[in-house]
C-alpha cells in the first residue's frame, strides 16, 4: 500500500487528532501548579484555587518559607508520580505492537482509554477539601497516575500510526505541519480559552469543559481514520527483553532522545511560567483598560495568543525548511532560536520609554515561533528511526519507539515543575521578581545541552529523502 493510497482527508482526521492531545496538556501545564500553590503574595485569592501544601518543609535542618513550601511539596510530587507512572509507556507501546485483532494492532487501545482519560483529567481540578490539605495532596497523585496512565493508552497507540499513515519524508512533513495546526487550535483552546473560562466559571468547570472538547476530538480523529488504522495489523515479533535492548542499540535514536527531553522541559517551564509572569513582571502594567494585578486570566490569556501566534509563523517556517533541507537541520535550527529567545526573557521590560507588555509580546513571540520545531518535528525524526530500525532488525515496533520516547521525557519532563518551582525560589512576587526571570535563561541552558546530543544524529543530513528508503519485506506493515 503506498502513500497516495492515503487521501488527503484521512492524512487530516488522523493529524486532527492533535487537538485533543494539546487542549488537554496544555491546560494541565499552565494551570495546574497555580491552582495548587499559588503566588506568594495573592491573599487575595479565592476558594477556587485551594493552594495544596505544608505548613513547611524542612530538609536537613533547612526549611523553606513557609508560603514557598506547597510548591516545592508539589514540584517533588509531581517529579516523583511521573517517573512512576513513566514505566508503562514502553509496556503499552510493545502490547500495542503485538496486539491481534480484526481491528489492528491500535484501535482497540484508542477506543478504550479516551473515556477514562477525560474523566480523570476533569476530576484533577476538584480536590475534596477546599483550602489546603494532605487529603488534597493523596487525591492528587493518585488523579495523577491514573490520568498518565490512561492518556498513554488512549495517545500513544494514535501516534505509532503515524509511520504507517505517511510513510515517504514530503508526506511525514506535511502530516506534521497538520498536526502542529491541529494542535496550535488545541493549545489555543487549552491555553487561551482556558484562561477566559477560569475568570468566567471556575478552575473545576473548565476542567470539564475541556475534557469533553478531548473526548470529543480524539475520536473524531479515529473515526477519520479507521479503515488505514484498521490496516495496520502485523504484529512484531521480539520479545519484550529484545526489543527493549535493540530499541537501545539504536545510535540514531540515542542520540536524538536527550535533545528531544531537554527542549521538551523548556517548553513546559515556559508554559507554566505564564501566571507567575504576569503576577510578578506585569502586575503594574495596563492594556485596553486592563490591569495585570486585577485581570490575570485576562493578561494570560493575551500571552499565551502570542505564543499560538509565533507557532503558526513557524510552521510557515519550520515545514518548508525540513522539505528542503531534511528534518534534523530543522530541527537544530529551532533549538538555537528558541535558546535565543529564552535568554532574551530575561530582559524584557528593561527598555525604558518602551511598555513592558509591549516588550514582553515581542520576545514572546519570538520565543513562540521556534516552538513550532519541538511540536512538529519529533514525530517525524521518530518515525525515520523507526524505517531505520525495520531495515536493520525486519521487523516494525513503533510502539516500542514512541513508547521508550514517553518513558523518558516524562521521567525528565517530570523534573520541570520541581526545577520551576526551585527557580522560582529566587523570587516570584511583584517586589521580587528575579526568580520568574531567571526561568528564560535556565530553560534555554537545558535547550543547548540538547543541541549537543542532536550533533550524533545523522538520518536524513545529505538529502531529506536518504532516511526513507524502501521498507524491508518482512514483515510489512499493511
Amino acid at each position: 500500500m503506498t502513500d497516495e493510497e492515503r487521501p488527503l482527508r484521512t492524512r487530516v482526521f488522523y493529524a486532527s487528532g492533535s487537538v485533543s492531545g494539546n487542549v488537554v496538556s496544555q491546560a494541565f501545564s499552565l494551570w495546574l501548579i497555580f491552582f495548587y500553590a499559588p503566588p506568594s503574595d495573592r491573599d487575595d485569592l479565592d476558594t477556587r484555587i485551594p493552594g495544596v501544601g505544608l505548613p513547611g518543609l524542612d530538609l536537613g535542618g533547612f526549611s523553606f518559607p513557609d508560603e514557598l513550601a506547597p510548591r516545592v511539596v508539589l514540584g517533588l510530587l509531581l517529579t516523583v508520580a511521573r517517573i512512576v507512572e513513566s514505566v508503562d509507556d514502553p509496556v503499552v507501546g510493545y502490547l500495542t505492537d503485538r496486539t491481534r485483532s480484526r481491528w489492528g494492532r491500535r484501535i482497540p487501545w484508542i477506543l478504550l482509554g479516551p473515556p477514562w482519560w477525560a474523566l480523570v483529567f476533569a476530576l484533577r481540578f476538584a480536590p475534596p477539601v477546599a483550602g489546603a490539605s494532605f487529603a488534597n495532596l493523596l487525591w492528587l497523585v493518585v488523579i495523577l497516575e491514573i490520568f498518565w496512565l490512561t492518556s498513554n493508552i488512549s495517545g500513544a497507540p494514535l501516534e505509532a500510526l503515524l509511520p504507517h499513515i505517511a510513510k515517504s519524508h514530503q508526506h511525514r512533513v506535511t502530516v506534521a505541519a497538520y498536526q502542529l495546526a491541529f494542535g496550535v487550535f488545541g493549545a489555543f483552546i487549552g491555553l487561551s480559552i482556558s484562561s477566559l473560562l477560569v475568570d468566567i466559571v471556575g478552575f473545576t468547570t473548565m476542567a470539564a469543559i475541556m475534557a469533553a472538547v478531548a473526548l470529543a476530538t480524539r475520536y473524531t480523529a479515529l473515526f477519520g481514520c479507521w479503515s488505514y488504522a484498521k490496516s495496520d495489523d502485523t504484529p512484531s515479533t521480539p520479545g519484550f527483553k529484545r526489543s527493549v535492548r535493540e530499541t537501545f542499540s539504536n545510535k540514531q535514536f540515542v542520540a536524538f532522545l536527550p535533545s528531544f527531553i531537554f527542549f521538551r522541559i523548556a517548553q513546559l517551564m515556559l508554559t507554566a511560567l505564564f501566571p507567575f509572569y504576569v503576577s510578578a513582571a506585569l502586575s503594574t502594567s495596563e492594556a485596553l483598560g486592563f490591569s495585570g494585578s486585577e485581570d490575570e486570566g485576562v493578561f494570560t490569556f493575551a500571552l499565551t495568543v502570542i505564543v499560538i501566534v509565533g507557532v503558526l509563523i513557524g510552521i510557515a517556517i519550520f515545514t518548508p525548511l525540513a522539505r528542503r533541507r531534511g528534518n534534523a537541520y530543522a530541527f537544530r535550527t529551532a533549538m538555537l532560536w528558541s535558546m535565543g529567545g529564552l535568554f532574551l526573557l530575561f530582559f524584557a521590560g528593561f527598555t525604558p520609554g518602551i511598555p513592558k507588555v509591549a516588550q514582553a509580546a515581542v520576545v514572546i513571540l519570538i520565543t513562540g515561533m521556534p516552538l513550532a520545531g519541538i511540536l512538529m518535528l519529533p514525530n517525524i525524526l521518530i518515525a525515520d528511526i523507526v524505517d531505520h530500525d525495520a531495515r536493520r532488525t525486519s521487523t516494525r515496533r513503533e510502539g516500542m519507539f514512541y513508547g521508550t520516547q514517553n518513558l523518558l521525557e516524562k521521567s525528565a519532563s517530570a523534573f520541570a515543575p520541581l526545577l520551576l518551582a526551585l527557580v522560582l525560589l529566587a523570587g516570584d512576587s511583584a517586589s521580587d521578581p528575579l526568580g520568574v526571570r531567571l526561568v528564560g535563561p535556565v530553560a534555554a541552558v537545558l535547550v543547548f545541552i540538547g543541541f549537543l546530543s542532536f550533533r550524533g544524529y545523522t538520518l536524513g543530513e545529505r538529502e531529506p529523502e536518504e532516511s526513507q528508503e524502501a521498507e524491508p519485506a518482512a514483515p510489512p506493515a499493511d
